[in-house]
């Protein structure tokens, strides 16, 4: 029996009661064996959610277009001076018109590793691994790594990369392979870890882009772009030696710097620097160009994102005007004084890196309190001696400018000073048959010749850095990016004589063995530079999420 369903509406019927209950029995009996379901599988479910949400499984890759690598340059890019004392490895900035660095700042548009197997010492010795956490790269006989201590590093058993057996078909090398299974979300637990000793190690997945791929990298630095026919110098990545460096990861950069801006101040190597952060970052995301000549600057709006480079040649206060004995167009170093250019706009940093050294070998006159006390290529009277060398002279100037950063009375924020880096022109200098041509690889333990230039020049900056660090008073964080060492390795990085698209270029010494003229100062692109952006995303990471979670 049936009843019209009530206000007339079709198709609604009353049903007898024992036909109720059973459609209650029946649906309640559904919904016990959705909800026993679901708890069965719980766990999966867990494990997917958790393996988007901690990278674990990283196999979908974006689609990007391919930009033609000469082309869609910016046009404010900097140019070498081949005249310069320094020569052809140190750039001079030229605007359009060819006038250097006369270009105003417009201060308004600124914005307000697979398990790691450890050996005995015993079996470290046997291999010719570097002890005491010193840098190495691979020794050809095996695949080991250690902790300073000589033992087993426990958080690198749960490492997301591993060393893997070599292609038996080419030269023994220890490799990293990514092991999406095995990885562990890098967390605050690694924030003691020292970055900067460790080994290179090679990597069959590449780099992250290609000379093809960044539009803004400067001629000079495409080496694959100006003929370069070997390529294993992509591969080879940094492993500090207990903990994880992980690969840079874009988004997460562009996340933790949401709304903030990150300054590179400084020389060409400052340069070659900020376009690897570009190229890394122009993967996920093509950025709007808001700069001039004199400051270039790159907008990525998802996350308000600015990066910025200012030229620096010494990062202090320099002059043209006549001073006591030296005339006027010799470049006057005030050492004791920050170089405003920069200076001024500091608070519109969140994250600034510092990098300066090379331009101390150019000439210029030192001056402290006003009184010239001594000079680089110049120093007209031979009977007066100098009180400051160029090597003082870089060590005074690096307090100068860190203190002058870390005293600003509104200045709030995080300062990296990259280490010296290190040139690699062996048998001479870049003009006297200094070479690196025919470099491929890292250099071996055991085959790293000292510097006697790079090692003094990085004490005294180090020594600068621990006297800047006691001084400070305001509330910004100093940071010291130790690359030097580590870098040392690195002679297979550098462009050589594939510094220009010139088909017609020499790359090979000639009958009376003289070099062709190269660069072995500044870094390939992609190369070894694109690491000191992982070592910058990992002190920002350290520094930003500790302050987040301290503060929750």
């Amino acid at each position: 029996m049936t009843l019209d369903s009530p206000n007339g509406v079709p198709g609604l019927v009353a049903l007898p009661r024992s036909l109720s209950s059973l459609a209650v029995s029946v649906g309640g009996l559904a919904i016990f064996l959705v909800l026993a379901s679901l708890l069965m599988v719980s766990y999966p479910i867990r494990s997917t959610v958790r393996g988007y949400f901690y990278g674990v499984d990283n196999s979908n890759k974006l689609a990007l277009p391919v930009f033609p690598g000469n082309e869609s340059r910016d046009s404010n890019v900097d140019v070498i001076n081949s005249d310069s004392p320094s020569g052809p490895s140190l750039e001079v900035p030229i605007s359009s018109s060819g006038v250097n660095d006369s270009v105003d700042i417009d201060k308004n548009s600124l914005p307000s590793e697979s398990d790691l197997q450890i050996p005995t010492a015993n079996a470290r010795q046997a291999e010719g691994v570097k002890e005491k956490g010193s840098p190495v790269a691979y020794s050809g006989k095996g695949n080991v790594l250690s902790n300073n201590s000589g033992g087993v590093d426990k958080r690198s058993v749960q490492t997301s990369l591993a060393i893997s057996a070599p292609d038996s078909k080419s030269e023994a090398k220890p490799v990293l392979s990514d092991v999406s299974s095995n990885a562990t979300p890098i967390s605050s637990d690694d924030s003691g870890c020292d970055l900067y000793h460790g080994i290179w190690l090679f990597d069959s997945q590449g780099p992250s882009y290609t000379n093809n791929t960044c539009p803004v990298l400067t001629q000079m630095q495409n080496c694959q772009g100006n003929g370069r026919p070997d390529k294993e110098y992509e591969n080879w990545r940094w492993k500090p030696s207990q903990c994880q460096l992980p690969r840079f990861d874009a988004k997460k950069f562009l996340e933790l710097m949401r709304g903030k801006t990150l300054a590179f101040i400084g020389d060409s190597v400052a340069r070659n620097q900020m376009e690897s952060m570009l190229c890394l970052l122009w993967q996920v995301e093509v950025p709007k160009n808001r700069g001039n000549k004199r400051m270039q600057r790159y907008l990525f709006k998802s996350t308000s994102t600015m990066i910025v480079r200012i030229w620096s040649s010494w990062l202090v206060h320099k002059t043209s005007e006549p001073l006591d004995f030296a005339p006027e167009g010799i470049v006057k170093l005030h050492l004791d004084a920050p170089d405003e250019d920069f200076m001024e706009f500091i608070l519109s940093f969140n994250v600034i890196v510092l990098s300066s050294g090379h331009w101390f070998a150019k000439q210029s006159v030192y001056v402290l309190n006003n009184e010239i006390v001594g000079g680089q290529l110049w120093w007209p009277d031979k009977s007066r001696s100098m009180k400051v060398n160029n090597i003082e002279a870089f060590g005074i100037s690096t307090e100068t400018i860190l203190t002058s950063i870390i005293t600003h009375p509104n200045y709030t924020g995080l300062t990296i000073l990259r280490s010296y880096s290190p040139d690699h022109y062996e048998g001479g200098a870049w003009n006297t048959g200094g070479s690196c041509t025919g470099k491929v690889k890292p250099l071996a333990p055991g085959e790293l010749v000292e510097n006697g230039f790079t090692n003094i020049m990085h004490k005294k900056q180090v020594t600068a850095f621990d006297r800047a660090i006691k001084k400070v008073t305001n509330k910004s964080k100093l940071r010291l990016m130790d690359v030097t060492e580590p870098f040392g390795y690195r002679h297979d990085g550098h462009p050589g004589p594939y510094r220009s698209p010139d088909p017609n270029k020499i790359t090979k010494r000639g009958p009376d063995g003289r070099p062709p003229p190269q660069d072995c100062l500044h870094w390939c692109m992609p190369g070894p530079v694109d690491t000191w952006n992982e070592f910058v995303l990992e002190i920002i990471r350290r520094e930003f999420e500790g302050n987040r979670s301290s503060s929750s």
